[in-house]
């Protein structure tokens, strides 16, 4: 037990100091590279360009703590493991395809092919949604998951720290949802959970406001990839491995997502009712109307945080109950109320403080 302690910490520690290393060296050589779009302050809030190269420390940091891990393990071989090379796989797709439209800015339409083939190699390696215990509907639920993800991470990224801190709340989630299902356990799951974890941690030194660099496209749309992934493995089918309703899983995945999914039926919904489409940038999130409400970057930062970290709790907690059978109903009301009023006052406060004009800008 305690070797397995120290070898999570020793690979939390590597992915922490790798990904500060990787992001150090990007930053000291890129005065051009990774920065598009160097006049554009319509999608980012930032009216300074920096790079967007953060995402490369993410990916590296996943590829070296997998190395490192099957040079280290006798008993498990993961290149023979579907779901890992499902994993990989596809995260190595997502991750080309975010540095190529970083730097060429490709087409919507290719991004959502790319995407969908993402949860096609998901589906094929034996990772899907359990909901409705029919292969071609939990099949396209999946797929809609993955898809959804990769967006809606790619849209939170719109301001400095926010993504980084949402992402790094959903990953404690899923490791310690992982614990409490399968038990203290150090395989490559746990592993590349901790590792990651790490991997944000040092990516949000540089990211944080006042910022030195962006995740960009490729880290967002990875970083999407490997949080669906996650999400479906120790989150979204709680239910199913628990032996309760499959439906258990969508109110906690929904509780630890709370920011994210906040943010997306907000800006989704105010788009909708303009007649607007829902998938471009813009400066109308929840994240630039705290903003017109007053907040300060950072004060932005502070409440996002709040937010990540109780919705973090209760989706581990709600784990807990429905692991052990115990009161399950009062803590699902509880964190549904608990969406709600987080939906509810980021939605009112968009209202509230719609975007200013540009007299007042």
């Amino acid at each position: 037990m305690l070797n397995s302690i120290l070898e999570l910490i020793s690979f939390l520690i590597g992915g922490f100091l790798l990904s500060l290393l990787c992001n150090e060296i990007l930053l000291r050589f890129s005065k051009s590279l990774g920065i598009r779009n160097n006049n554009d302050v319509v999608i980012r809030w930032s009216n300074e360009s920096k790079p967007s190269l953060g995402g490369v420390s993410l990916f590296i940091v996943f590829l070296f703590s997998s190395i490192v891990y099957s040079m280290v393990s006798f008993e498990e071989n993961i290149f023979h493991n579907p779901q890992y090379g499902g994993l990989m796989l596809a995260g190595s797709i997502a991750f080309l395809m975010g540095l190529a439209d970083d730097a060429y800015n490709t087409r919507p339409l290719a991004k959502l092919a790319i995407q969908i083939l993402c949860g096609g190699v998901f589906i094929f390696s034996n990772t899907k949604l359990d909901l409705f215990h029919n292969d071609v509907m939990d099949g396209l639920m999946t797929i809609i998951w993955v898809v959804g993800i990769m967006n809606s991470l790619n849209m939170l990224d719109n301001m400095d720290g926010i993504t980084g801190t949402t992402v790094f709340f959903i990953l404690i989630a899923c490791l310690f949802s992982g614990f409490i299902l399968s038990g203290f356990k150090l395989n490559i799951w746990s592993i590349s959970l901790i590792s990651m974890i790490g991997a944000v941690l040092g990516f949000l030194k540089y990211n944080i406001h006042p910022s030195k660099l962006f995740m960009g496209d490729a880290g967002s749309q990875f970083i999407g990839l490997f949080v669906a992934f996650f999400s479906i493995k120790y989150l979204w089918n709680v239910g199913s491995d628990t032996h309760h309703s499959s439906w258990m899983g969508v109110i906690i995945t929904l509780i630890a997502f709370t920011p994210a999914a906040a943010d997306t039926f907000t800006v989704v919904i105010n788009r909708l009712k303009k007649k607007q489409s829902p998938m471009v940038g813009g400066k109308d999130h929840t994240t630039h109307h705290l903003v017109y409400s007053g907040l300060n970057d950072k004060g932005v930062w502070y409440v996002f945080t709040v937010i990540g970290f109780i919705s973090s709790i209760l989706s581990i907690v709600m784990v807990g109950f429905v692991k052990d059978d115990n009161y399950i109903i009062l803590p699902i009301i509880l964190a549904t109320i608990y969406f709600l009023i987080v939906f509810i006052l980021l939605y009112k406060n968009t209202i509230k403080y719609p975007i200013p004009s540009k007299s007042e800008n």
